[in-house]
């Protein structure tokens, strides 16, 4: 809503794929803003990240289909600005470096709306490194050329001085956008003098766990292209440098390395499994088909306070519990000292390192991570009938928790302190989920399983899952997606990150 101020945009590069390369400066920005305009090179997770309901909109641009012009993305730019609104405009790898992030900035000052340019790591310089290919080097490379690879589609000729580019000596070339040009490229190297034994590279989702990256000499690269189906995005190297990759290479000992996993779970409850996994060298695939908010259950905080007597636990099975609850929790009673008069239970070691950030620490944790053996370990903790036991949850949580405790006779108090809600995911995602398909899906719940279906069709779902290693957490889970005809591979016995890490681990070795 106008509030009589025009807003700014800042123009953040998001880096070149990897979700943890973007600038501290630019994910603060992020979070912060009103409205996020993206491109289509931007990593999915830093989107889908957002808070629910956070104003998006997609305009990326992909070979063959471009869902916005420049000019509709500049007027879009100028409108959301003049309605007071701060523009977070995220662009895949640096804004200015073959990013248009420049044609934006000089549109919006002369429109008069104020900008800041927020650098990216830029993928020319990233996508080597991360292939083991130093940019330079102090024997065989003393300078970097950054060159587009692709043509303008109202040029015939690209603009490049390639017959330049192949006499310099003693450098780096890293062409960007070059797939569907790379033969013209290589043979106008070729023709204008450069060596034909000149070390080449591609380097396919630079960055990526997934990236794939092909070595080969200048002459025989476009062969190499065609015979990997290389598809962009993609960057090309040239120069002696590559022949260091063999021993500045440094991703490939990491142990779910190529690995595609796509996560199901909401977003705000699935940042530790997203760094765990990426951690171990897998590609990490945001695909949240539910969003938790904020739901205050008034009659429930009420009869909290009536509590005069007895014993106090508070039971906490998510870290969306843990976040609205400590939240709520400091807005009903103002200081969270009165947190003293609780003992604190949690459904393992996750949720206990999120109470962990709010330098809290739980009194109890069961020997396993499964809600019916939580409920029924703690009755055997909390002892006699005049202890109480609140139950935070989410609106949708069932009543497994609630009836155990019920039938060993111990007051049980349910708080609703979150609602779960479907999402949908952006435009353009699905797209790329089944252009680059999982090699294993996670579902934690039956609700991620129904919100799937929010946005694809049973048929769709079922040729995704084919494909991949389905793992279900959770009885209820594990029934629902074989209802659906889902061929469920894994079903782990814990609830942690790390038991579900490591019993895919052994899984996958199994397979091979």
């Amino acid at each position: 809503m106008n509030n009589g101020k025009t807003g700014a945009v800042f123009l953040i590069g998001a880096g070149p794929g990897d979700p943890d390369l973007i600038t501290v400066k630019g994910k603060l920005l992020l979070e912060t803003c009103d409205v996020v305009v993206y491109d289509n090179l931007v990593p999915d997770e830093l989107v889908v990240s957002l808070p629910y309901g956070r104003e998006k909109y997609y305009v990326g641009k992909r070979a063959g289909k471009h869902c916005y012009s420049q000019e509709d993305i500049n007027h879009l730019l100028l409108k959301l600005a003049l309605e007071g609104k701060n523009v977070a405009r995220l662009k895949g790898s640096d804004p200015l470096v073959f990013g248009r992030g420049g044609e934006e900035a000089k549109f919006l000052k002369k429109n008069g709306i104020k900008f800041e340019i927020v650098p990216g790591l830029t993928s020319g310089i990233a996508g080597p490194e991360y292939a083991g290919i130093p940019p330079t080097d102090r024997e065989l490379s003393s300078f970097v050329l950054l060159v587009t690879g692709h043509k303008a589609r109202e040029k015939e000729a690209s603009n490049v001085p390639w017959d330049w580019v192949a006499r310099a000596k003693g450098g780096t070339i890293a062409v960007y956008m070059g797939v569907t040009e790379i033969n013209r490229i290589v043979s106008t190297l070729l023709e204008s003098g450069m060596n034909p034994e000149t070390p080449a590279a591609v380097i396919e989702r630079a960055t990526y766990p997934s990236q794939r990256i092909l070595t080969a000499s200048l002459k025989t690269l476009p062969s190499v292209v065609i015979e990997n189906k290389i598809k962009p995005p993609a960057l090309f190297v040239f120069g002696e440098t590559i022949r260091l990759q063999p021993v500045v290479e440094w991703l490939s000992h990491k142990p779910l390395l190529g690995l595609r996993v796509m996560i199901t779970r909401a977003a705000d409850q699935s940042q530790d499994m997203y760094r765990n996994f990426r951690w171990l060298g897998a590609e990490v695939m945001t695909y949240p088909t539910i969003a938790t908010v904020p739901f205050h259950d008034r009659a429930a905080w009420q009869s909290l306070r009536e509590i005069r007597s007895g014993t106090k636990w508070l039971a906490f099975t998510s870290s969306s519990g843990v976040r609205n609850f400590i939240d709520q929790f400091t807005e009903n009673f103002g200081d969270i000292r009165r947190l003293a008069e609780y003992r604190i239970a949690a459904l393992g070691s996750g949720t206990a390192r999120i109470l962990s950030r709010y330098h809290l620490q739980p009194d109890f944790i069961p020997s396993r991570s499964v809600v019916s053996e939580f409920a029924a370990q703690l009755c055997d903790k909390v002892g006699g009938a005049d202890s109480t036991v609140l139950r935070v949850r989410g609106e949708l949580s069932d009543k497994t928790f609630e009836r155990i405790l019920s039938e060993r006779k111990l007051p049980v108090l349910p708080l609703t302190v979150y609602r779960t809600l479907f999402t949908e995911w952006p435009d353009d995602f699905k797209d790329k989920l089944f252009e680059f398909p999982p090699s294993v899906i996670i579902f934690t719940s039956a609700t991620t399983v129904d919100g799937i279906l929010k946005n694809m069709s049973i048929d769709e779902f079922r040729q995704l899952a084919q494909q991949a290693t389905v793992i279900s957490m959770g009885q209820a889970t594990a029934a629902r997606l074989r209802q659906m005809g889902i061929k469920i591979a894994l079903e782990p016995r814990g609830q942690s990150i790390q038991s579900l890490i490591d019993e895919l681990s052994r899984h996958l070795k199994s397979e091979r």
